[in-house]
């Protein structure tokens, strides 16, 4: 497997970039710390934000995290190469957030969306139907607005051959799908495993970016995701999403979030590219591919007034995972099959200006079970005298 330097793992402009996360930390009283990173050396802030909720909430939070006082607890470069030397662990940097996330932002996965459903969860039906459905429909339908004209004309075409899909209908409707994807605490971070219900035999990664957004509703920050997805369970109905998108360790968030400034904003967001490197720990194989959000059908901001708003408020704030293109169709193994993931294999996602999250891929029922949520949390920052 790839060896990834420490610059790789972080944003390309590291120097520049306001990086702020969490960490666990074997103190007296072990527990939970906001972090920034601060010339290559990692901070505790926690006694200025107890949690990445109250931080981002702050209408200070870039001078916080740039030069409040805190406590170094040493350098990135260990956190991200050799954390079981420093005592250190790193999290996933949200935490009492709500975790939503988008589907069917990109048209490629609205295809693949539309090929789980007819396939009805059997991945050996999907190369046959996904060429039916791409002479019927082609596969450019990135140029289409959602809710315009253009796409109530396609809609109503659609139709009327019985080729509509309610995948089409949140790709290019006017209402875009934001569905709960985890709950706040159970995200697992850099370097942890994600997990697979066992009764999945065909799945994937999906390397998203997602949005921090705090209580007001602002976008402040970016970070990667994994959309762990279950293509086989999702596909035999809409109605399991939850068991196909929620499960222990099927979401994964880091390594860090990447404050809005003058140096990274939304409009970097927006000519982003994500690209996904899978490893195969017992075939040796190998597979990667981007993302390019310019190619995404809604815009960002979009995405999170559909989220919040009059409509639905979120006084902890919310992390927004964006959608992706990424559907890998390459077999491995038998031809047709297409892909699915062994246990053992190593995602990594990166994107420049935010860095790389690598997890490695186990069953959900053999990782490490989610115990720590939010009452633990604050009951922890009792103890440790953080809360006032």
């Amino acid at each position: 497997m790839k060896n990834f330097s420490v610059s790789e793992l972080l944003p390309v402009d590291a120097n520049r970039a306001t990086l702020v996360g969490r960490v666990w930390c074997d103190g007296p009283i072990p527990g939970p710390s906001i972090i920034a990173v601060r010339e290559g050396e990692v901070v505790d802030i926690t006694a200025h934000a107890p949690t990445m909720a109250d931080l981002l909430d702050r209408s200070d939070a870039i001078a916080v995290a740039r030069s409040a006082a805190g406590v170094s607890l040493g350098s990135v470069s260990s956190l991200l190469t050799n954390p079981d030397g420093t005592g250190l662990s790193l999290l996933a940097p949200c935490d009492v957030q709500a975790i939503k996330a988008c589907g069917v932002t990109f048209a490629v996965s609205m295809l693949e969306r539309v090929i789980e459903e007819q396939a009805h969860g059997n991945a050996a039906h999907a190369a046959e139907i996904r060429a039916e459905i791409q002479k019927l429909i082609g596969d450019d339908l990135s140029r289409i607005k959602p809710g315009s004209a253009k796409a109530e004309a396609l809609k109503e075409a659609l139709q009327r051959r019985n080729a509509w899909s309610q995948y089409m209908e949140v790709g290019i409707g006017p209402y875009a799908e934001v569905f709960s994807k985890a709950q706040p605490m159970s995200a697992v971070g850099f370097g942890a495993q994600v997990g697979l219900l066992p009764d999945s035999n065909w799945n994937n990664p999906e390397p998203e970016i997602v949005l921090a957004v705090d209580r007001y509703g602002r976008s402040v920050g970016a970070t990667l995701g994994n959309d762990v997805n279950l293509r086989d369970i999702e596909g035999l109905s809409a109605l399991l999403l939850g068991k196909a998108k929620d499960n222990n360790g099927s979401c994964a968030i880091g390594p860090f979030i990447r404050l809005f400034d003058d140096d990274f904003s939304i409009d970097t967001v927006r000519e982003a590219k994500v690209s996904l490197l899978i490893e195969g720990e017992d075939d040796d194989f190998v597979l990667e591919g981007v993302s390019d959000m310019r190619e995404i059908s809604r815009d960002p901001l979009d995405l999170v007034q559909q989220t919040c708003g009059a409509h639905h408020q979120y006084p902890d704030g919310f992390m927004l995972f964006l959608g992706t293109m990424f559907s890998p169709v390459k077999d491995r193994g038998v031809a047709g099959s297409g892909f699915t993931h062994h246990l053992g294999d190593r995602v990594s996602i990166r994107s420049p200006s935010l860095g790389t999250l690598v997890n490695t891929v186990q069953l959900s029922t053999t990782i490490d079970p989610w115990t720590f949520g939010v009452r633990a949390l604050y009951r922890n920052l009792a103890a440790r005298g953080l809360l006032t």
